[in-house]
């Protein structure tokens, strides 16, 4: 009986176009990436190999074209193995790089995105009354304008489970490349929405069948003694003002107990407290 034998071959490399030039316009949008938003431009750069790797499997993006440092590439074979092959892989020295860049960039490794061609669906009140029905939290930011504290809620936002982020007029880009590196890459996957205001928020949200809570210093109820039945929003304000006045008047506020003599935690630790506490609550 003969035998025939099958052997794998190992997937080829994948092909880098290498840019030798700093002026080179092929590589224009990563060019003074600190300094210009990104945003601005039409997409969004994901930064360091975390980041990156959340957008090639994103749903919600897609990447257009990656840059990365030369001396990087063998260490990354397994990531650019999943880079699609109509998506462009960029490679340079580090000098060329940086001065892309407009400053030095010590991962060596950058991806452009975009958002992919939303599909067909309902509104946002639709979209409200869906996540209602799985039980899954909302964060409503409010007066955010941290790019730091925007990618720490998401970042908690994806970690305990939240089923959208709102975000107000005044609060910053959650797709600036600061607020996706520190949210580790998270804010590529849950999904959030831009809201004139957190009183129309609250109108949307109450609608579709959520209890709005309001976390202040001043709230009325101890988070631990929160006893709000079904989905909840939780709004956060700005550190230092916090929340609006009527804002929170039209909702129930709730505190995180401290120490006395001091009622301030950074406001995306102050969400990942309640979160966790909402969290453990549905679980259970």
């Amino acid at each position: 009986m003969l035998l025939s034998h099958c052997v794998m071959s190992a997937p080829s490399a994948p092909q880098t176009i290498p840019i030798d030039d700093a002026a080179d316009g092929r590589i224009e949008v990563y060019r003074d990436i600190r300094e210009r938003d990104v945003t601005g431009r039409g997409g969004l750069i994901a930064e360091g190999t975390v980041v990156v790797e959340q957008l090639l499997r994103s749903s919600r993006f897609e990447a257009t074209s990656l840059f990365i440092l030369r001396n990087r590439l063998a260490g990354l074979a397994d990531l650019l193995a999943t880079v699609p092959p109509n998506v462009p892989i960029y490679v340079a020295e580090r000098a060329v790089m940086d001065e892309i860049a407009g400053f030095a960039i010590h991962r060596g490794v950058l991806a452009h995105g975009r958002r992919r061609q939303p599909a067909a669906g309902t509104n946002l009140a639709g979209r409200l009354t869906d996540v209602a029905l799985t039980g899954a939290p909302v964060i409503v930011a409010v007066g955010i304008a941290n790019h730091d504290n925007i990618g720490a809620i998401f970042r908690n936002a994806a970690a305990f489970g939240a089923g959208m982020v709102l975000l107000d007029g005044t609060s910053c880009d959650p797709l600036y490349r600061k607020a996706i590196r520190v949210s580790a890459g998270s804010i590529l996957h849950v999904p959030f929405e831009r809201i004139d205001g957190a009183l129309e928020a609250r109108a949307l949200l109450a609608q579709a069948g959520f209890s709005c809570l309001a976390l202040t210093p001043s709230g009325g109820t101890g988070l631990l003694d929160c006893r709000s039945t079904g989905p909840v929003a939780l709004f956060l304000g700005a550190e230092g003002p916090g929340l609006p006045g009527d804002v929170i008047e039209a909702m129930t506020g709730v505190r995180i107990e401290m120490a006395g003599g001091f009622d301030s935690l950074n406001v995306a630790t102050a969400g990942a407290i309640a979160l966790h506490h909402l969290a453990g609550r549905r679980l259970r």
